[in-house]
């Protein structure tokens, strides 16, 4: 069965599925949406996702919306390898830390919100303040998580949920000019994900449709 990934090469949500996708080793097709240009509002996209927001994962005849929803479905229909621990105080802990980044650092500085801002009168210096403090909260609360738990990774010596939704968020802090001095741990993952296949091969810049600067 052929998989279709609807993405965009440096939005972080479905930067999360293709991370997701290459450690669990599915192949599938890419449909690339440029979200400046607006290919997500556009009727031919809102027929597959009517929310108009990416990504979108067609598995056959069914679409699958929401990166977390779709990482947690690759987790239960593919097991191995796991990016969920086996104990229930593991998986809320590793859970935590993907909706602090997917829940409360990335809905408050996507495109359709640095847009709005825009729309609002708010000048190019004031969304980037606006999107580093939040990225900053997020991560002051991540940082001790991290330190606590990680042992090479967010959470152990292998890559979980946490990381696919970490690294994408690294990415766009750096995209964003955040200090990332004061988050070692943070960092030390960082690290660890850029020599590992399944997270160079999710990297924006390797994507059909990148532009990297």
């Amino acid at each position: 069965m052929a998989y279709t990934l609807y993405s965009a090469w440096r939005a972080t949500a479905p930067y999360r599925v293709r991370i997701g996708l290459a450690l669990k080793g599915v192949a599938y097709d890419y449909v690339a949406l440029d979200l400046i240009k607006g290919d997500q509002r556009e009727p031919a996209y809102r027929a597959v996702n009517p929310q108009g927001l990416t990504p979108a994962l067609d598995i056959g005849g069914h679409v699958l919306t929401q990166s977390l929803a779709i990482l947690e479905w690759l987790e239960e229909t593919r097991p191995e390898p796991a990016i969920l621990p086996t104990d229930p105080l593991g998986r809320a802990t590793v859970r935590a830390m993907a909706g602090i980044i997917a829940c409360d650092i990335h809905p408050l500085n996507n495109t359709r919100v640095g847009r709005e801002l825009h729309k609002r009168g708010v000048d190019p210096a004031g969304i980037l303040a606006w999107t580093q403090r939040w990225i900053t909260d997020g991560f002051d609360t991540l940082e001790p998580m991290i330190a606590k738990y990680g042992k090479g990774f967010a959470f152990g010596d292998q890559p979980t949920l946490a990381d696919c939704c970490l690294i994408p968020q690294v990415y766009s802090a750096n995209r964003y000019e955040v200090d990332l001095a004061p988050y070692p741990a943070i960092r030390g993952v960082s690290e660890q994900a850029a020599a590992h296949p399944a997270f160079q091969a999710a990297h924006p810049n390797n994507q059909p449709d990148a532009k990297p600067a």
